[in-house]
């Protein structure tokens, strides 16, 4: 984990539209160098609960992965957690992980992990986010999905981050909200 620049804030800030919530740490770097997996608390600064401890940011990746999605791969991800005892174990696991790495910031007692763990497949971002975070091995359909997507750092950064030099000084909400 990265502690972000004023130049990753303004790139993530360029990546999502808007100011990141509950920003803790650049968790994943992409390959073109940009942040592409943050770290979120587990409460935004208001207190409001915040399960989704990685959070993908690069648009690119987002939008590879939404076509993953509406072409069904999700469903039928959920449909092979039934019938193969060794995947559901194993993802099983992947959720034990995320608890885990987020129990270590803040427990949320009550709060499931995040994606759909470990019963169901319902966002292959989070698993994704997770899966580049916690390496091959650790999120077995989070590596599945990342293994389906392109080269999405191949055309180039997502996001240049050029308001950082503007921003670089304190500002009230940098940091605080991902």
């Amino acid at each position: 984990m990265e502690t972000p620049t004023p130049t990753d804030v303004a790139v993530i800030e360029e990546q999502l539209g808007r100011p990141p919530r509950g920003l803790r740490a650049v968790a994943h770097r992409c390959p073109c160098g940009n942040p592409d997996v943050v770290e979120t608390a587990p409460r935004l600064p208001d207190g409001t609960p915040f399960p989704t401890t990685y959070y993908l940011t690069c648009p690119r990746a987002a939008s590879a992965i939404g076509t993953l999605e509406a072409n069904g791969v999700m469903r039928e991800m959920t449909e092979r957690l039934a019938t193969d005892p060794e995947l559901a174990a194993a993802y099983r696991a992947a959720h034990e992980d995320y608890l885990a790495r987020r129990d270590e910031i803040e427990v949320l007692a009550g709060f499931p992990s995040a994606g759909g763990m470990p019963e169901r497949v319902k966002c292959l971002h989070v698993l994704v986010a997770h899966a580049l975070v916690a390496g091959p091995g650790v999120n077995p359909l989070g590596d599945e999905a990342l293994a389906m997507l392109p080269e999405w750092w191949r055309a180039g950064r997502c996001a240049t981050g050029a308001t950082a030099e503007a921003n670089a000084g304190p500002h009230p909400a940098r940091g605080e909200n991902a």
